[in-house]
């Protein structure tokens, strides 16, 4: 397990560190955290700070550095970060490793656990002191493309996984229950993907399950950590979970997220699709 994962006692310890600041990312908004978070925390919708203003694509560096300095953020700055819900944690966790931020950490059971045990939430929102954000290259080998997922398809050494609920990788559904029906034009999967359900790598309160629990649950499907592996959902935010579990806490050393995920491939035209 590397030093990517804390816990809240962790963080509990290390929130006055000058070095250090802890970001909230929202699903919808931030109203969430407007609601009360983590003291000292600041609050990200994740499409508004991890997404390019027009494309859906990530930022220009240029414009990514700003964004980050705004926010009183330093590329020698340590991010700990927890979402709402806790996918969209692992999504930021994700860009900003790929956009070549270095110190970028997760805070296990994020919300849930923190206040779960008593630990002090705080409405006051404090405008943090900009600085300069110098940017670091880029890591493009943790990021799949649709071109880069066709030419895996059939490949023995490649595994694509699946990480959405089995009513989505039966095609019964192209977004999760509880949800409107929405986000693809077609119902299915990426041919060949095996299914591994993101929940199953998560206790009830949001931490993740012991290494010998995932490894219980991942290496039934892909035992070798030198395998190549392709990770997806609807929109890879569940994908990124999987890759941090993957990564972070097994050590598995060639996980890429597709994240276009089902939203690209299920409404492109002419792309197979398996039910």
């Amino acid at each position: 397990m590397t030093a990517a994962l804390v816990d809240t006692e962790w963080l509990s310890g290390h929130l006055a560190d000058p070095g250090l600041r802890v970001i909230e990312v929202n699903r919808n908004g931030v109203d969430a955290y407007q609601s009360g978070h983590i003291p000292g925390a600041i609050g990200w919708n994740w499409k508004d700070m991890l997404w390019d203003p027009l494309q859906r694509q990530f930022p220009a560096s240029d414009l990514f550095a700003r964004r980050l300095g705004a926010e009183g953020i330093a590329d020698t700055t340590t991010i700990v970060l927890y979402g709402d819900p806790v996918q969209f944690g692992t999504y930021a966790w994700w860009v900003l490793r790929y956009m070549g931020h270095n110190d970028v950490r997760l805070l296990d059971g994020g919300r849930t656990k923190w206040v779960a045990e008593g630990r002090a939430l705080t409405g006051t929102v404090e405008a943090p002191d900009p600085v300069e954000y110098r940017p670091n290259p880029r890591r493009d080998g943790m990021r799949a493309g649709r071109e880069d997922v066709l030419g895996c398809l059939g490949a023995p050494d490649v595994t694509i996984l699946d990480h959405r609920s089995i009513e989505e990788y039966t095609g019964a559904r192209v977004a999760p229950t509880g949800m409107a029906d929405v986000g693809a034009e077609r119902y299915g999967r990426i041919p060949g993907a095996q299914h591994i359900a993101y929940h199953a790598l998560l206790n009830e309160d949001d931490t993740f399950k012991s290494p010998a629990e995932l490894r219980d649950v991942i290496a039934t499907v892909v035992p070798a950590k030198d395998r190549s592996i392709v990770s997806y959902c609807r929109l890879s935010h569940r994908a990124t979970l999987a890759c941090f579990a993957m990564t972070e806490i097994l050590g598995y050393r060639n996980v890429r997220v597709y994240d276009g995920s089902w939203t690209e491939w299920g409404s492109m035209v002419g792309m197979p699709v398996e039910r």
